[in-house]
């Protein structure tokens, strides 16, 4: 009977973070034109929740750091690489085409909550500004379908649970980098 080591990664404020952004994006991206107030009461939402991280990407444990996860771009492009030619390096944290994922989401977010800001409440150009919101907002959905399209490509490439990682906040250890 072999033995499973796990080791905790996610701590409790990130997997929190995560599953309330989760939330906080689906319930104002539903009810952009229908229900205005909770519109703007979980976009509100998203962008604290946006300054908790970016905050806690600087003084969070290691695996929610940035300087763990951002990588140049040819570490990117070359894990891609690797892993569509299976044999890609299993990571403890982000992957770094996962930690590019998550600077695209933050951007995408960030500039949606902006934008909204704007339109709704600063009064700047409203079309202009919704527009350019409506953009982000979709764009953002679209990285999200990327983003769980690739939790599930690396969870089957490395025959681990992330979903189930992001609930408990543990990782199966492995040959890591």
């Amino acid at each position: 009977m072999s033995t499973i080591n796990l080791t905790k990664v996610w701590d409790p404020l990130l997997r929190i973070f995560h599953w309330s952004l989760v939330t906080a994006f689906f319930v104002s991206f539903v009810t952009e034109d229908d229900l205005m107030q909770l519109h703007l009461f979980a976009g509100y939402l998203v962008l604290g929740l946006l300054l908790f991280r970016l905050i806690w990407g600087l003084i969070g444990p290691k695996y929610a750091r940035f300087s763990d996860f951002v990588r140049p771009m040819s570490a990117i492009v070359s894990y891609l690489k690797e892993l569509m030619a299976m044999r890609a390096k299993h990571y403890l944290g982000h992957n770094p085409a996962g930690g590019a994922m998550i600077i695209a989401l933050l951007a995408s977010l960030l500039l949606t909550s902006l934008t909204g800001l704007a339109t709704y409440h600063l009064g700047f150009g409203e079309d202009f500004f919704e527009e350019i919101h409506e953009f982000f907002a979709n764009f953002t959905l679209l990285l999200v379908g990327i983003h769980v399209g690739g939790v599930i490509v690396s969870s089957l490439y490395h025959n681990e649970n992330l979903v189930r990682s992001m609930f408990t906040g543990t990782k199966q250890l492995k040959e890591m980098e």
